[in-house]
């Protein structure tokens, strides 16, 4: 005669003093209710459910934007920016008019600092000392940093609230990265039509080149996802209107920043999703050579 033992009770893997019949549906070890996770078919244990979460692959936008996109950093990290400039610009004027009461927009703008003189966009000019400036001379960088200053608050403010707007929603549709190539190569494109198309010994600055790309991209971007654009004409149209009729502001580097952030937009929204990242940076690089090509023959005819 054979004396059988007891059969156990099974125990938690995890807590071995906590008695169970409930098993992970994945991996068939025995749960306590306190590592049981909600699984769409019975209960799963937390490794389990780690595992799961990291070989799913992350959800993506139609654009290659992900989940990071939705928080907005780097619509904040440009606003920052901006203000910061704004603050350093002021600092450089010792008592001017740099924040306000300047001959732009009615007076409402502020008047130009040393910061604006050495980071506006300027073709090529002789300064009050006899020297020689500007993107002809090899002031190349005026063509980056001229996106981030602003002549006074009133000027940032503006531009800072369409940013605000405009930027998360794109930024959540495209990624931080996708977003910041659009804002960085639609403000350079305005910026390189200033120097093309406007008088060389006249200064510009401002983010509004980069504004107005961001506006043409969402267009292009919202007629791709067969959204309603009707919102957007209306403002579009406005701001063209201040454009050509509000004295100071540059009519090159607005429609520059636009035509450039539509064909961003267009690379952006139509490349083909099963080669979406190699088009989309093959696409922006074509634009900023072709940028970059314009400004040499620009320069060549100022210097030649």
């Amino acid at each position: 005669m054979v004396n059988e033992s007891p059969p156990t009770t099974p125990v938690c893997y995890r807590h071995p003093d906590r008695e169970t019949y409930v098993r992970c549906t994945r991996c068939d070890r025995p749960i306590c209710p306190d590592c049981m996770r909600e699984a769409s078919v019975g209960h799963q244990c937390p490794e389990c459910v780690n595992e799961g979460r990291r070989s799913v692959r992350p959800a993506r936008t139609a654009f290659g934007g992900g989940e990071t996109g939705r928080h907005g950093y780097v619509t904040k990290v440009l606003i920052g920016l901006n203000v910061l400039m704004m603050l350093l610009s002021i600092a450089s004027d010792r008592g001017g008019d740099a924040a306000a009461g300047g001959s732009g927009f009615g007076g409402l703008l502020g008047g130009s600092t040393p910061l604006t003189d050495w980071g506006s966009v300027l073709g090529l000019a002789v300064f009050s000392d006899g020297t020689v400036g500007g993107v002809a001379d090899g002031d190349w960088y005026r063509l980056v940093t001229a996106m981030f200053l602003h002549y006074g608050v009133v000027h940032l403010l503006l531009n800072m609230w369409a940013l605000w707007v405009l930027g998360r929603t794109l930024e959540a549709a495209l990624g931080p990265l996708r977003f910041l190539a659009l804002y960085l190569i639609a403000g350079l494109g305005g910026n390189v039509a200033v120097y093309l198309f406007s008088p060389v010994n006249q200064p510009s600055a401002g983010a509004s080149t980069a504004i107005f790309g961001l506006f043409a991209a969402i267009f292009v971007i919202m007629r791709r996802l067969g959204r309603d654009t009707s919102a957007i004409v209306p403002i579009l149209v406005v701001n063209l209107i201040f454009t050509f009729t509000v004295p100071g502001i540059s009519i090159a580097g607005h429609l520059g920043g636009l035509v450039v952030g539509a064909l961003m937009g267009l690379v952006l929204a139509y490349a083909p999703r099963s080669r979406r990242t190699l088009f989309q940076a093959a696409g922006s690089a074509i634009i900023l050579v072709a940028l970059i090509g314009a400004v040499l023959v620009r320069t060549a005819a100022l210097t030649g």
